[in-house]
């Protein structure tokens, strides 16, 4: 195979599956690691795809993060059926952290109503929903908002996040390998994530299973700062399996 053919079929493997691997590239082309390497050096100079840890992501999907409306539209009842889930890591009383996401204002719209809980969020929307219940006291962490993802972020936010002790943090994320962990395309984003985590006693990551194998350019948490996935049964069973090897508790409703 000519190197021109090796570089299309890298590239369409790599749209297609979200993320490829040297050793397993090597194999299935038959040459050794080093010429892959090399290809995706030369695919990521032509900004065809983005070189990550033992592999490549397709370079669009580290510059493309949807809006608030498209993401609340896509998979909701996967959502859902991941807020349920949750639930039962929430107290019955005590205070806690719903980080920005749509799946996070899943769990914020399934919150009961005969707990009383304080609830932390950089999200706009979850917190004025979360207003209208008597039984929730809503703090927010101040900050610059993100029009893109209705969140606070930067300096405020994070000397707030300071200051506070939460028992369970919710996390969102765009994406989650076991090679780079928990990723998202914003650095200002990232940031307050990791104070999040730092802020609680436990953290919980919310995601749907097409989050699961993708990589973006801003990590904040490595597997192993995360107690628990929450995902749903869409989830591939190799994947999962190599999450639950990676010391990850996955659970898949």
């Amino acid at each position: 195979m000519y190197a021109v053919e090796r570089h299309q079929t890298i590239v369409e493997r790599c749209r297609r599956d979200g993320r490829v691997e040297v050793g397993s590239l090597a194999d299935d082309l038959q040459v050794t690691p080093e010429t892959i390497r090399r290809d995706l050096s030369e695919l990521e100079r032509r900004r065809l795809l983005r070189r990550v840890h033992g592999g490549a992501v397709p370079v669009e999907r580290l510059l493309f993060e949807p809006g608030v409306p498209e993401r609340a539209a896509s998979r909701a009842a996967e959502k859902a059926r991941i807020a349920a889930a949750a639930l039962s890591e929430v107290p019955d009383e005590g205070v806690i952290l719903l980080d920005a996401g749509t799946t996070t204002g899943a769990l914020a719209d399934a919150l009961p109503v005969d707990r009383e809980l304080t609830v932390v969020t950089n999200d706009l929307p979850i917190a004025v929903g979360l207003s209208a219940k008597p039984n929730i006291t809503v703090w927010t962490l101040g900050g610059r908002v993100r029009a893109r993802t209705l969140s606070q972020v930067e300096t405020w936010a994070m000397r707030a996040l300071e200051e506070v002790v939460v028992d369970v943090a919710f996390m969102a994320t765009n994406g989650i390998t076991v090679d780079d962990g928990l990723t998202t395309p914003d650095q200002s984003e990232s940031a307050v994530k990791r104070a999040m985590i730092r802020a609680a006693r436990r953290s919980v990551l919310l995601a749907d299973h097409t989050k699961v194998g993708r990589s973006f350019f801003a990590r904040f948490a490595t597997l192993e700062q995360i107690d628990k996935l929450i995902t749903d049964s869409g989830l591939d069973e190799v994947a999962a399996r190599r999450l639950r090897d990676a010391g990850l508790e996955v659970v898949a409703a």
